[in-house]
């Protein structure tokens, strides 16, 4: 090996076709007449020069990769490298195609173990995201293959060579950039006896990939949440709450949040005028004034273009107590969910009963979902929500105590760890001394991310201070959560034992 001064990757250019013939020749010592035609060289770069690419060390030629974009529905799926290159023209290859098709990569032997194949993919990857293309598709071969087809099938041998009993430096170095099998291929390559006439179809998806819609719509990647801890304190009447509600919309609005997010029982100060009451009683007066609040909020939501999560609120249904709240959405519309497990406390002092619906919601920022309080401490709640796509898990919550307030910090962070997904909290402060099963609150607002490099290493991301009545802004990148899923040190979701156990959500 020669001292390196230099790497450089660069598009393939005509000129460089007898040093890369040269070079395909020495990398492909198995295959005869195993190189492309400058006829062929220049047809790739004349149809798509981006996608045709070398690495250079000391300005010498070490390895290529040539690839074309087509469009995979007109191939099936058992496909050949003739069917798909067109009979080698290339004139499948397609501006208005969504998959780019790896056409060849190499490295030369002495140029081999300085992770130069992993420069090729990388640039391919984000040529692919750049040309908003669904994936990268191409037919792996198996050049081991032949020292063990009299005894073992194609896809026993890929079995084996996954779990490092057979090693295969062409599929192993596949599977480490990322790569999976779709399928097994015959007859894929003419000509390649090492792998027995068999092929390894391999797909890289590319998550950013975007549908093309004819409709105007935004979708927003980087989300910024508004969490509004609440001081509890006396109000007169339900405009006066609704007042400073409208007061905290303003402020996260201020700062274009996407979200408000409100905590557990906020509007509880209400039933100070119903403390002479039995608790079942005052709190079902309090139910009254839900309906009022909810249209005041959905109203709220369209003049301060903000999405806002209502925390929750008793509401009466069939004669019914439950423990709701509302999203209501800068458009216009209203969804409801509800609190699926009451507290021992709720049961018994006011006569509250869990509800029965548990789903996420698409909003303009994703798919979302929302548990109140005790609800986030049931792990299966959010693996459900996970499993529908939910990007971020709002949870509204009230704790008189501080272990309380631990019980809901501590699941929460666990279920953004275990969900891939952002979790916000938020919770009320300071006390109610004339409403009966209030006593004192205690709260710290929180946002909690995975724990990743690509986060914070706590899996903090934004925190209030503790008990003091304030607001808490935070911005959250969805397009993180998809890298974690697909490379993330550990993938919580992707690696689950599905083969042992699942958890399903009955209709």
């Amino acid at each position: 090996m020669k001292e390196i001064e230099n790497i450089e990757l660069t598009f393939l250019s005509l000129d460089d076709y007898q040093e890369l013939k040269e070079a395909m020749i020495e990398s492909y010592a198995n295959l005869s007449n195993a190189y492309w035609s400058e006829k062929h060289i220049k047809s790739l770069i004349d149809r798509f020069p981006e996608g045709q690419v070398v690495i250079k060390i000391n300005n010498e030629i070490a390895g290529c990769a040539l690839s074309i974009i087509v469009n995979y529905s007109k191939f099936d799926d058992q496909h050949t490298y003739k069917e798909v290159t067109g009979n080698y023209t290339f004139k499948t290859h397609t501006g208005d195609g969504d998959i780019l098709y790896g056409i060849d990569v190499f490295i030369k032997p002495e140029f081999r173990g300085l992770r130069l194949g992993r420069r090729l993919y990388d640039y391919r990857k984000e040529l692919c995201e750049r040309l908003n293309l669904k994936g990268i598709v191409f037919g792996g071969r198996i050049p081991n293959y032949y020292k063990y087809s009299d005894k073992l099938s194609p896809k026993e041998y890929i079995d084996k060579v996954k779990r490092k009993e057979i090693h295969d430096p062409v599929f192993n170095f596949q599977i480490s950039n990322d790569f999976h099998p779709a399928k097994i291929l015959k007859n894929y390559l003419e000509g390649d006896k090492d792998s027995n006439d068999y092929a390894v179809l391999l797909e890289w998806d590319n998550l950013y990939y975007e549908k093309q819609n004819k409709k105007p719509s935004i979708t927003k990647k980087v989300v910024r949440l508004g969490l509004i801890q609440w001081q509890m304190r006396p109000y007169k009447h339900l405009d006066e709450l609704l007042q400073q509600a409208e007061y905290f919309i303003d402020a996260v609005s201020g700062y274009r949040s996407d979200f408000a997010l409100f905590p557990e029982f906020f509007n509880a100060p209400l039933m100070a005028e119903n403390n002479h009451l039995h608790e079942p009683q005052a709190i079902r007066e309090l139910a009254k004034h839900t309906a009022v609040i909810v249209q005041k909020f959905s109203e709220l939501a369209i003049s301060y273009n903000i999405n806002i999560i209502s925390g929750s609120m008793p509401e009466i249904l069939n004669d019914r107590l439950y423990n709701v709240g509302y999203l209501c959405k800068r458009d216009g519309s209203v969804e409801r969910y509800e609190k699926l497990h009451v507290t021992p406390d709720e049961a018994k002092v006011w006569g509250m009963e869990g509800g029965s619906k548990i789903r996420v919601f698409d909003t303009d920022c994703g798919k979302i979902g929302i548990l109140i309080c005790y609800d986030v401490e049931f792990p299966e709640l959010s693996r459900i929500l996970a499993e529908e796509g939910m990007d971020i898990l709002f949870v509204p919550f009230l704790t008189d105590t501080q272990n309380g307030y631990s019980r809901v910090r501590n699941c929460a962070q666990a279920r953004a760890i275990e969900n891939e997904c952002y979790v916000a909290i938020a919770g009320s402060v300071g006390n109610l001394p004339k409403v009966h099963n209030m006593d004192i609150q205690f709260a710290q607002s929180m946002v909690f991310t995975p724990c990743d490099f690509a986060f914070p290493v706590n899996g903090i991301k934004a925190e209030a201070t503790p008990n003091t009545e304030m607001i808490l802004i935070a911005d959250v990148d969805i397009d993180l959560l998809r890298e974690l899923n697909q490379f993330g040190s550990v993938r919580n979701l992707k690696d689950r034992r599905t083969d042992l156990f699942e958890l399903k959500k009955r209709e």
